[in-house]
């Protein structure tokens, strides 16, 4: 029996690339599956865009305005399939995504999260891998042993658009934090992972793509993440493995030391000092004086270097591109 797979896509003025979004699904190499397209009040095209498409398995849903945590509980709510694969509206899929989930479906029925590998899009219309560590080399998959030294070391092996979740573990952990609008998704992945093996695969799944919209500097960062206290909390009461222990600290730490840099970028100095000072690393020790000193240089000249950098990074583009 195939798994149906309840497709969830949060929109939101992403008129541009829904369509991209959709075809990726449509042209999968199975077809079992529902597309819930939950409009978080968008003001331009994209809902018009999905009414074109007249594939009864293709679901609008428009309601007010909510963020996008709430937009994709509500897709969930309204999905028929046990099995819930999360897509932005901007990025898409290979072909073989949903093929290569249902093959880790049946062959790590347990898991609690199934991903595939990704890309990224490099403004220039090149991809790049994403910085995997700790996975056994590709074409592996399986269960990837320490979800949180990955996580530490590497990229996230988990992001957004290329996770699928079974709807009865996604609603045992109340789905995406509603309170939150930054790092939501990583609060829900690592309550998953903190109690079920995460089933991996290196075949191409999916590519991210980032737009002006989606960069740091457009976002106020938080002091603190709300996997912070997750994770903090589950070491207190005792529901840590003690092998996972040191490798859960040091992910925490990891996502201090880049919400320090994020603070950094947009020119929330003292922020940072906060961060940086409740940090505690033994892995990323040096990265973490690296920021220390950082924000210690004088606002004036921190904001001059910083004007310079930017420029040096867009010439560096333009020329990559030509």
């Amino acid at each position: 029996m195939i798994e149906k797979i309840s497709v969830i896509i949060p929109l939101y003025n992403k008129g541009p690339y829904i369509g991209r979004a959709i075809e990726s699904t449509l042209h999968q190499t199975i077809q079992n599956f529902e597309i819930i397209v939950v409009d978080d009040k968008s003001n331009d095209e994209g809902p018009a865009i999905i009414k074109s498409y007249h594939d009864p398995r293709i679901i609008l849903i428009e309601q007010e305005h909510r963020g996008v945590s709430f937009t994709r509980n509500h897709g969930v709510d309204l999905a028929t399939g046990n099995f819930i694969a999360f897509l932005d509206a901007d990025d898409e899929w290979m072909p073989k995504h949903l093929e290569t989930i249902l093959r880790l479906i049946e062959k790590y029925p347990t898991a609690g999260m199934y991903a595939t590998a990704y890309k990224w899009d490099t403004h220039n219309g090149k991809t790049q891998w994403d910085d995997y560590r700790f996975i056994p080399d590709p074409p592996w998959e399986g269960l990837i042993p320490d979800y949180f030294k990955s996580g530490a070391y590497g990229y996230p092996p988990v992001c957004t658009s290329i996770v699928v979740i079974p709807k009865k573990i996604f609603l045992e952990k109340d789905g995406f934090p509603e309170e939150y609008s930054w790092g939501e998704d990583v609060d829900l992945f690592g309550k998953i992972a903190l109690q079920y093996p995460v089933a991996f695969s290196w075949e191409l799944g999916g590519i991210y793509h980032t737009d002006d919209l989606n960069q740091i500097s457009n976002r106020t960062p938080p002091l603190e993440e709300p996997f912070t206290q997750t994770a903090y909390a589950a070491i207190l009461n005792g529901n840590v493995p003690s092998d996972l222990i040191e490798s859960l600290r040091e992910y925490i730490a990891k996502k201090e030391l880049y919400l320090a840099q994020c603070n950094v970028h947009v020119g929330n100095l003292k922020a940072a000092q906060i961060i940086l000072k409740q940090c505690k690393t033994r892995w990323f020790y040096y990265e973490k004086i690296k920021w220390i000193l950082i924000t210690k240089i004088p606002p004036p000249i921190f904001f001059f270097l910083r004007k310079i950098r930017r420029k040096l990074i867009k010439i560096v583009r333009i020329k990559t591109f030509i």
